[in-house]
């Protein structure tokens, strides 16, 4: 079974750059292995994604340029809806609307998910569309608690997806995620220094 990212990304001209470096025949045999096609979104892909709090989408304007745009929001607003299909809320935010522009003549969107923390990464091919702010539908993209607004939402149909290896990703930590690593320290500084504020204060007394 073919790897529909892979039958994507490499085309002849990724080929022969591939051949000419010398990696085309590991990259052949990679993308012919027989399992899964990687359309199909697992439990590994939606786990990942709930816990993703930000990620990059590419898309391409009437001029050939790509354009790529960070989206940001609380952790799991991207919602696996389907095996084959991605959505998440469209908050409000500069208004200058270059991907909604975009994918009026293009539907084709390049999604890019990073996971500093384990040093994981996520690439994605799909095809985008957008829900009105009537549409019943988007509740399901809304995320409790967050009180930006939302504009629209967005739609994925997922065409290929492909994990990287870990190399050449810089470790990082976000402030939640610092937080709970040090919790337990922090509260047991926090634990002495008022037994030592209550052993001065009885030396004082």
């Amino acid at each position: 079974m073919p790897n529909a990212y892979r039958d994507i990304a490499f085309t002849p001209a990724v080929e022969a750059a591939q051949t000419a470096q010398g990696s085309r025949e590991l990259n052949a045999r990679q993308q012919a292995q027989p399992g899964r096609s990687n359309t199909a979104l697992t439990g590994d892909e939606a786990a990942f994604l709930a816990q993703r709090d930000s990620f990059y989408m590419a898309s391409v304007g009437e001029t050939g340029w790509p354009y790529l745009q960070h989206r940001g929001g609380p952790a799991g607003f991207v919602k696996v809806l389907d095996a084959q299909t991605l959505g998440f809320a469209d908050f409000a935010g500069n208004r200058q609307y270059v991907s909604l522009g975009n994918l009026a003549g293009d539907d084709r969107v390049s999604l890019f998910f990073m996971d500093y923390l384990n040093r994981a990464r996520l690439k994605m091919f799909g095809r985008a569309s957008t829900i009105g702010p009537d549409d019943p539908r988007l509740d399901a993209l809304s995320v409790d608690g967050y009180r930006a607004r939302i504009e629209r939402g967005f739609v994925i149909h997922v065409e290929g997806f492909d994990w990287n290896c870990p190399q050449h990703i810089t470790q990082r930590f976000t402030l939640d995620e610092v937080e709970q690593a040090t919790a337990k320290m922090m509260a047991r500084i926090a634990e002495l220094e008022a037994e030592l504020a209550a052993l001065k204060s009885g030396q004082s007394g």
